[in-house]
């Protein structure tokens, strides 16, 4: 016989085993990083995407070294995705050229008009690595603003195009991480992810 108590423990277990096998949303990881083969953080922090259902990674630098973007087949090829994943060192205070470049070339402001753009109804994760400390990235730190701020003018552009930012991971001192630091930091973007 079932007790209340009994039922309270099966349906604990059917939700863990629903979320541990919940689908992806068909997400693009959309990765530029002009010198990623120095970086140890991002070499490593990128792994989480490998033979993961539903995720394309797509590197722009890799793709686009000559910074000339095939805006139609990149708009097309938005379309397809659910979440998009924008994973990037920050550069001066922002975004790379690159993936400034990819936005400006990508993202249609026509769109913003339409009913049902290609853009609208998506969300996002940023995913940003930093060279600096947390404490540095604060209204009172040395730089003060925070990464948030920092990154407003991307954030901005995907609000305007209905792209609800979910999160914005930052992943500081990434030049001094520690293999146990990227082991705990990469766990943490795979629950965020649920892969």
């Amino acid at each position: 016989m079932f007790t209340l108590n009994n039922i309270n423990v099966i349906f604990c277990f059917f939700l863990v085993f629903l979320k541990k096998f919940k689908k992806l949303k068909k997400t693009l990881v959309i990765f530029a990083h002009p010198y990623f083969e120095y970086s140890t953080s991002n070499v490593e922090l990128v792994k989480i995407y490998e033979g993961v259902e539903n995720l394309v990674f797509k590197d722009l630098y890799e793709e686009y070294p000559d910074f000339h973007i095939q805006s139609f087949k990149e708009r097309k090829r938005i379309r397809d995705y659910e979440r998009l994943i924008f994973h990037f060192p920050l550069i001066w205070f922002s975004i790379p050229p690159l993936l400034k470049l990819w936005i400006d070339e990508v993202f249609d402001m026509t769109w913003t008009t339409e009913k049902n753009h290609p853009l609208q109804n998506k969300d996002a994760i940023i995913i940003v690595t930093v060279g600096g400390k947390a404490e540095h990235y604060t209204p009172q730190g040395m730089y003060e603003a925070t990464i948030g701020e920092l990154l407003r003018s991307l954030t901005l552009s995907l609000k305007v195009n209905q792209i609800e930012v979910k999160e914005l991971i930052a992943v500081h001192n990434s030049d001094d991480l520690t293999k146990e630091d990227l082991t705990q930091i990469s766990e943490k973007i795979k629950r965020t992810l649920n892969i």
